[in-house]
C-alpha cells in the first residue's frame, strides 16, 4: 500500500481501476472489511477505487488526541481525496465508516457525488440498550481486563456471526484477525466512544441531498434487530434513500456477498453519474 501525510496523520491506500472516483470507508475492528469488494468495482473498468486504512488501522497512524473522532475521520478523507487529485467521489461507508462518510457529505456536500451506507451504526434504535447490553457490553468488559484478542472476537460474535472466524480467515486471511487485536486499542479505545457522541437526531435531513443508497444484510435480523432498525429508520429520514437488502448477508456484507453487493453499487453509481450535479 502507499501512504501519505494528510491532516496530521499518515493513511495507507491503495487505488485500482479507471474511471469515477469511489472511497471506500471501512468499518471499525476490521481494517480490510472492504478488500473484498475492491475487485468487483475495479474490474468493471468504469471505477477507479480508493480502498484506505482508516487512522489507527493496519500501517497507518496510530490515533492522537482527537484524531479518531468521526468529523476528524471525514476530513482525513477529504485531505486523502485532495491529495490523490479527487474533487467528487461516490462515497461508501460500512457501519461506523458509516458515520464517517456521512459527516464528509455534510461537511463537503460538494466532495460526495452519491452516498451508500452499509448498515451504519444507529445507537438510537428502540434494540439498542439491549443489543449493547448482550452484544458490546462483553466486548468492551474484556478489553477493560487487557484482554484484546478477548474483546475482538466477543465484539464480531455479537455484531457479526457467531460463527464468523472461518468466513474471515477464508476470504481475507488469519493475519486479519490478529490485525484487528492489534487494532483494538483504536477501536474500543479511541473510535468507538466517538462514535457514541454521534448522533442521527442532529442530522438536518435537508442537509443530505446527495442520491443515496441504503443497504441492508437480509439476514441482519437473524443477529440482532439493531441493523434492520437502523435501515428503516435511514429510509424514513432521507426521502432519497434508495433501499437495498443484500442476499444472504449479515453485518458482514461483503465479506459474505461481495458479488452481488459489488453489482448492486455498480448499478447504483451508473444511475447516478458524478457529472450529472444537483
Amino acid at each position: 500500500m502507499q501512504r501519505a501525510h494528510v491532516g496530521g496523520v499518515d493513511l495507507e491506500y491503495t487505488v485500482e481501476g479507471v474511471g469515477e472516483p469511489v472511497v471506500l470507508v471501512h468499518a471499525g475492528a476490521v481494517a480490510d472489511f472492504f478488500a473484498p469488494l475492491v475487485g468487483p468495482l475495479a474490474r468493471s473498468g468504469r471505477f477507479r477505487v480508493v480502498h484506505y486504512h482508516r487512522v489507527g488501522y493496519g500501517g497507518s497512524s496510530r490515533p492522537g488526541d482527537g484524531d479518531a473522532g468521526m468529523a476528524q475521520q471525514a476530513r482525513q478523507c477529504q485531505a486523502l481525496l485532495h491529495q490523490l487529485g479527487i474533487d467528487r467521489a461516490h462515497v461508501v461507508g460500512h457501519s461506523s465508516g458509516g458515520l464517517i462518510a456521512t459527516q464528509l457529505a455534510l461537511d463537503a456536500p460538494e466532495v460526495v457525488g452519491t452516498l451508500a451506507l452499509l448498515e451504519p451504526v444507529d445507537l438510537e434504535v428502540p434494540s439498542a440498550a439491549v443489543f449493547g447490553q448482550q452484544a458490546l457490553g462483553p466486548a468492551f468488559q474484556r478489553y477493560a481486563t487487557g484482554d484484546r484478542e478477548g474483546a475482538v472476537d466477543a465484539f464480531m460474535r455479537g455484531v457479526c456471526s457467531p460463527d464468523y472466524r472461518p468466513l474471515l480467515d477464508r476470504v481475507l486471511g488469519p493475519a486479519a484477525f490478529q490485525q484487528a487485536v492489534t487494532d483494538a486499542d483504536t477501536f474500543f479505545g479511541a473510535e468507538a466512544p466517538a462514535g457514541m457522541q454521534w448522533h442521527w437526531d442532529q442530522v438536518d435531513p435537508s442537509r443530505l441531498s446527495q442520491p443515496l443508497l441504503a443497504v441492508v444484510g437480509a439476514d441482519s435480523d437473524t443477529i440482532s434487530p439493531v441493523s434492520t432498525e437502523g435501515h428503516e429508520v435511514l429510509l424514513r429520514r432521507f426521502p432519497q434513500a434508495e433501499p437495498y437488502v443484500l442476499p444472504g448477508a449479515t453485518h458482514l456484507l461483503q465479506l459474505q456477498n461481495a458479488e452481488d453487493l459489488g453489482a448492486a453499487l455498480i448499478d447504483f453509481f451508473d444511475r447516478h453519474p458524478l457529472n450529472q450535479r444537483p
